[in-house]
Order: structure tokens, then sequence, then C-alpha cells
């Protein structure tokens, strides 16, 4: 096909797309069924992994939750239990390959083939970068990509031979905003969400359209990792209505979940508008949460 053509098509597949979205402003969106799924969640133990955990206990899924705090994860297990859901809970530091994976052979040979996985966990360290500790950085990089990319290695081999499932990537704003006083770990979402896109892409490319995949991307969240955010536009978010729109997002195989969803008006305007407003509106929202600053690092 010449590139005349080509973009003769490209034009008739825009304009069709554009339609098909105005259509769906009226029709419902198909909504899949989560029941009998076999769900993985990591750092279910507290925050978004627990509130996520109960969410599919509500709809009758299994669920698989991992957490490097024993007691944690065990109370999440419990408050799903008295929802009816079968749970099995594994102690799993996410920073370390050799236990995910160890941890992932038991869940295949005792429990089954995971369908949904979820990968949740993360931590975060606020402080200017020459103040945060060089192994703060390793763990920030080890627990919110690279133990994402573990997982999904370890799972992802049974849901390409059925051609079926769902990998979660729980993101950040922060990965496609900056923000000062967070370097490492921005930096770190910058890969979670490049790592989202370009397995959604891999996939699509090997023909495996069964699996989908959802990105969540949420603004700063009451969980208490973050001391004392606040902003002037916008709010600080419930980690429920967060986990409401995550399971939306999984139920109707949305790619990516702003929260709250006019993040992705904010990214065009990033991309359109001169730099110089683009200063004076971060000086307008006034992000400010507790740092350390100042306190150089001796590594």
């Amino acid at each position: 096909m010449n590139l005349f053509l080509e973009l003769l098509l490209f034009l008739a597949t825009l304009l069709y797309s554009y339609l098909e979205a105005f259509v769906k402003l009226f029709v419902p969106v198909r909504r899949k069924s989560l029941g009998g799924e076999l769900v993985l969640i990591t750092g279910a133990g507290h925050g978004v992994g627990r509130a996520t955990a109960l969410e599919f206990a509500k709809h009758q899924s299994r669920l698989v939750l991992w957490d490097i705090n024993k007691h944690g994860v065990e109370e999440t297990a419990a408050e799903c239990q008295t929802l009816g859901a079968t749970v099995q809970t594994f102690v799993v530091d996410c920073s370390k390959r050799e236990e995910i994976y160890s941890a992932a052979d038991k869940v295949k040979k005792d429990i089954g083939d995971v369908t949904i996985l979820v990968n949740n966990v993360g931590v975060i360290t606020a402080a200017d970068f020459l103040s945060t500790q060089d192994h703060q950085i390793e763990r920030m990089f080890e627990v919110n990509i690279l133990g994402h990319m573990w997982t999904t290695r370890a799972f992802l081999p049974v849901m390409m031979n059925n051609n079926y499932g769902h990998i979660v990537t729980v993101a950040s704003a922060a990965g496609h905003f900056v923000t000062p006083f967070m370097v490492a770990y921005c930096s770190s979402k910058f890969a979670a969400v490049g790592f989202h896109k370009a397995l959604t892409e891999e996939l699509s490319a090997l023909g495996k359209n069964g699996i989908k995949t959802t990105c969540l991307c949420p603004v700063f969240i009451n969980t208490g990792f973050v001391k004392n955010p606040s902003t002037r536009l916008g709010k600080i978010l419930e980690i429920e209505e967060v986990v409401q729109a995550l399971m939306e997002g999984i139920v109707t195989n949305q790619k990516m979940v702003f929260v709250p969803s006019n993040q992705s008006i904010a990214l065009l305007l990033e991309r359109v508008f001169p730099e110089r407003a683009l200063n004076l509106l971060k000086k307008m929202s006034e992000v400010k949460f507790d740092a350390v600053i100042g306190q150089r690092s001796a590594q």
C-alpha cells in the first residue's frame, strides 16, 4: 500500500474513532465479571492494596494477597473472608526477585493460575535528591518498578498460553508529572507507566489481545505515606474513591485510569502551554508536603 492510501486509511480510522467515542457517551460500557477470577495483589496489607482486595472480595473473586507485613496482610485476609472470599496470604518482600519467584512458584503449584495480577506495592521517600540516601533510591526502584517486572514475568507465561488475563499497574500521577523533592520516586513511577505502556504494546504486537492491562495514576492519596500533603488546586484523595476508579477501570478494560480524571487535560496542557505559563500554573497549585531538605546524604 502506498503512502497516500495509508494516509487516507489513517484519516478514515481517525474519523471512525471519534464517531465511536461519541456514540459510547450514550451507550453503557460492557462490564466484565470478576467472579471466580484468581486475583493476586501485592502490597495488600494496607492502603490501596487492602481496599482493592476488599472490592475483589465483594465480586466473589478468589484472592492471593502478598505483603512484607505479616500482621497487615492477615488483617486484610480476615476482612475479605468475612465477605465470603477464599483468601491465601504470603509474606513477600517485593524488592527481592528470589522471594517473588519462590512465592509465585508456590501459588502456581498449590493454588492455581493467576488471572488478574495487581502490581500495587510501592514505597516512597520524600526528600531532595542529594538528601535521599542511596539505599532509599535503590529500594524505590527495586519495589516500584523491578518488583512489578518480576511478578509479571512470573505470572505472564500462563496468561500468554491462555490468551487470557489482566495485569494492573498501580503507578501515580508522579509517573506523568514531576514534583520537587521526589526525584527518585517520580523516576520510578515514570518507569512504571512506561512499563505498562510498553507491555500493552508488546502484547498487542504478539496478538495476545485477551490479556488486558490497566494503569492507575492518582494524585496524593490520604494514606499517610506522604506527610501533610496539600494543594490549592484539587484535593487530597481518599483511598475509597481511588479504588472505586481502579475497579471501574478493570471491569471496563480501561488502559489508563487517572484520578481525578482531569489529569488527562493537564497532560494536554503540559504539551501545548509555553514553559513560562506552566511554571506560573505550578506555583498557583502550591503543592506541599513534608520532605527532608538540605540534609546531604553521605551515601
